[in-house]
């Protein structure tokens, strides 16, 4: 699943796991950003957060360095490792156009089918400021670039569309 934090990407990724026949192990990005050591946040080796203004409006530019960089690097490997072992897999996470060689990598490799989980931005940062653990502007930098230049298999919109419903439709079309 590829889309802008607070899509729902997880919340569908749980919705399918309880319906599916099969399996589905929840691969998160969030879990791989979470290993990185605390001190590596808001340092240029690891993570930078910074808010700019789009639009009139607070954005969060994200930029990674050496540290974060490396970690992200491994969670394609480690994707790769899960999948290579037998695993059928939700990947849930946020790419960007650097990240499409691993995931074109992936799709060579394997059966992938890569689903864009879209919501309006309005929704995006009500749901951001209602979460309380997300950084107002981070939903309005990453709308802009994450859906950008990508082809998806399937295509969500959670505004239209209940969790449950997107769960349900991603199971019949897959036969999951």
């Amino acid at each position: 699943f590829n889309g802008v934090g607070s899509s729902g990407k997880t919340s569908i990724a749980r919705a399918l796991q309880a319906i599916a026949k099969v399996p589905l192990l929840h691969v998160q990005m969030d879990t791989f950003i979470d290993m990185l050591p605390e001190n590596m946040f808001a340092d240029p080796q690891g993570m930078v957060f910074e808010t700019i203004e789009e639009d009139g409006k607070p954005s969060v530019r994200i930029t990674s360095g050496p540290v974060a960089s490396r970690a992200m690097a491994g969670m394609w490997q480690a994707v790769a490792a899960l999948a290579a072992s037998g695993n059928d897999l939700i990947f849930d996470v946020v790419m960007f156009a650097e990240d499409r060689p691993h995931c074109t990598a992936l799709a060579q490799r394997f059966d992938v089918t890569i689903v864009g989980v879209h919501t309006p931005l309005e929704i995006l940062e009500a749901r951001e400021r209602s979460r309380g653990d997300r950084q107002a502007g981070l939903s309005r930098w990453q709308n802009s670039r994450v859906h950008e230049g990508m082809t998806y298999d399937f295509e969500l919109d959670t505004r239209k569309l209940s969790l449950g419903q997107c769960a349900e439709m991603i199971r019949a079309a897959l036969d999951l």
